[in-house]
């Protein structure tokens, strides 16, 4: 399966074994664990203890009533008042201990887990971040930023969530119930537990059925609500390409079309919820009243006290409040696991691009380049075909040719951001496959065409090509790349932000920079990609002196479009349609009057 398909595919169906891939990350902590389990329970108990209190309080006040219309003497009622006022504050006072008692203990489990939801959100996060930079070339050309970013977002909230309530919510709810059913039945009879055990199994069935029902629904918000950001995000990145055409009106009709699906989406959405919270709704009401309505009539009958009314009534509100938020918290765990598995989804993409079981993890001590027969395809139309030549180590290859002919591509197989499908590339004699992909990319430094800069200053951009390096080195990478003078210029010269992307900077600025981290790396082996294609005439001809000088002792492949930038180098190959078709330095390629020869003249005309 290739790794774009993760864009193309239908949202898999809802998977519970989630939980399963999610264990190892919240066992970390084991104690921890254990003790908020344990503080839940106690909890919980305490929690089913309080409807007893309040019981014994009511029954105990009506007392003094019965006392006195029984017709007792004034004195046997004032000696019956003593212990009566005194017992009820006593159950009023453990009725509000019992309460604190509940809330810190539910605070204390909520501080203990906590920090076993959070590193379990930290390690798969970063988990997430690496395998996203393991994944091909190809999956990062199919992404779309925001969508993949806003994914990402709702599986660590999925998780924080799921964590939470899956814990804290559910399952001392089904404890709850579980009691209080057990409760009505030995104190009460068949009756009451019987309406209890049958509301919450309607209640379960029906919020079960209703949400698979709603499911659909949610998902189409959650995919409308990527579909709209990932718009939103990708006309940003692109700002200054909307303005060129003008086309600001054009970007807004096409985010408002993806608003609209959204609004859409969100609208059955809502009416599903209505469907859902009205039935559950009418379920809760009806054994309410039931309960109500037998509770009453036994106390009406003598068979029950005051009190055992408000401890069914009691009892009834404290286990259908938590049921009622058990609706929703069920909603949102299926959204929550769909977001994980989304999530699990991206970790089990396998990139194609891998370490060899016995990788090499040192680069080769001799710089020399060799393409052998190589050949590549891209979506079954062929690239490269068959391409053979050496780079001798110190020397300079340079590779020109008409658009499409595949230079680029060149680079991107070196890299091993995509594999040869026939022939090999080796290093100092050693096949890339069999080097890791650190060693090897450690070996190369590139100045790509394009320029792409972090959000930050000028001096962490330039040091991202070796960031343990000194400021000395940071500073003599920049001098040669002729960006020192433009830096001191400038109000807060090194700490200047290059804005995202690098929009603050020319296009002949950014392209210093990305030499100055070229330079500033220290490989082997150096690689440019158009890379002065950005520059005016006086800065290419200053960059060119000082990159011959950073180039010396070094093995140079330079992919070139303006020919005059590579009049120097050792071997010059002319590609067409993924062929080698001419060979040569500048002046022999000249004298052939072949293709190189007719690009030289129509970069040189007047």
């Amino acid at each position: 399966m290739r790794p774009s398909s993760y864009f193309e595919q239908e949202p898999a169906s809802l998977n519970w074994r989630v939980m399963e891939r999610l264990m190892p990350y919240l066992l970390e902590y084991k104690l921890r664990v254990f003790l908020a389990l344990a503080c839940l329970v106690a909890a919980k108990l305490a929690s089913v203890g309080l409807p007893f209190i309040l019981k014994d309080i009511v029954d105990t006040l009506s007392l003094p009533q019965h006392t006195s219309s029984l017709g007792a003497g004034g004195s046997v009622l004032s000696n019956a008042l003593v212990p009566v006022a005194l017992v009820p504050m006593a159950l009023v006072l453990a009725y509000g201990c019992l309460r604190f008692l509940n809330v810190i203990i539910g605070e204390i489990r909520d501080t203990l887990f906590g920090r076993v939801t959070e590193r379990a959100i930290r390690r798969l996060g970063l988990s997430v971040f690496e395998h996203l930079h393991a994944l091909d070339l190809d999956f990062h050309l199919n992404r779309r930023t925001g969508g993949l970013s806003r994914d990402i977002e709702r599986g660590t909230s999925g998780i924080s969530f799921l964590m939470r309530f899956m814990v804290f919510n559910i399952v001392p709810t089904l404890l709850e119930i579980t009691l209080v059913i057990g409760i009505f039945f030995y104190q009460y009879g068949l009756e009451f537990a019987a309406i209890t055990l049958v509301s919450v199994l309607l209640y379960i069935a029906y919020s079960v059925v209703a949400t698979q029902w709603r499911t659909s629904y949610v998902r189409d918000a959650a995919q409308a609500d990527s579909i709209s950001n990932g718009r939103a995000i990708d006309s940003l990145l692109n700002y200054e390409t909307v303005k060129y055409f003008n086309n600001e009106s054009f970007e807004a009709h096409r985010y408002d079309e993806a608003l609209a699906q959204w609004e859409l989406a969100k609208r059955k959405n809502r009416l599903s919820l209505l469907v859902l919270n009205s039935g559950q709704a009418l379920i809760i009401a009806v054994a309410m009243t039931l309960m109500m309505a037998l509770a009453a009539t036994e106390v009406a009958n003598n068979k029950m006290t005051i009190g055992d009314f408000v401890l069914i009534n009691a009892f009834m509100m404290q286990l259908f409040i938590p049921l009622n938020f058990l609706g929703f918290v069920y909603r949102e765990i299926r959204g929550a696991l769909a977001n994980i598995e989304k999530m699990f989804e991206l970790l089990a993409l396998t990139p194609k691009i891998v370490n060899s079981s016995n990788a090499i993890e040192y680069s080769p001590q001799e710089a020399q380049i060799e393409f052998n027969n190589v050949q590549f395809d891209y979506d079954g139309r062929p690239i490269i075909q068959g391409i053979s030549f050496v780079v001798p180590a110190g020397k300079k290859v340079a590779v020109v040719g008409d658009s499409g002919a595949g230079k680029s591509t060149l680079i991107k197989l070196l890299f091993r951001f995509y594999d040869v499908e026939q022939g090999r590339i080796s290093i100092g004699g050693t096949d890339i496959r069999s080097l890791s992909l650190s060693a090897l990319r450690q070996t190369i430094a590139i100045v790509p065409q394009d320029t792409v800069l972090f959000n930050d200053t000028l001096y962490d951009n330039i040091r991202y090509g070796r960031p343990d390096a000194t400021d000395a080195e940071i500073k003599q990478a920049a001098q040669l790349a002729h960006l020192s003078e433009f830096i001191e210029s400038l109000p807060l010269q090194w700490q200047t932000k290059v804005g995202e992307r690098g929009l603050k900077l020319s296009g002949g600025e950014k392209q210093r920079v990305s030499i100055a981290r070229a330079i500033l790396k220290g490989a082997s082996i150096l690689v440019f990609d158009e890379a002065t294609s950005s520059l005016d005439s006086h800065a290419e001809r200053a960059i060119l002196d000082a990159l011959k000088a950073a180039a010396k002792g070094h093995t140079s492949l330079v992919v070139a479009h303006r020919l005059s930038t590579i009049v120097d180098a050792d071997m010059i190959l002319v590609l067409s349609q993924g062929k080698i078709v001419e060979q040569g330095t500048h002046e022999g390629l000249l004298n052939k009057q072949g293709l190189y020869a007719r690009l030289w003249h129509l970069q040189n005309e007047v």
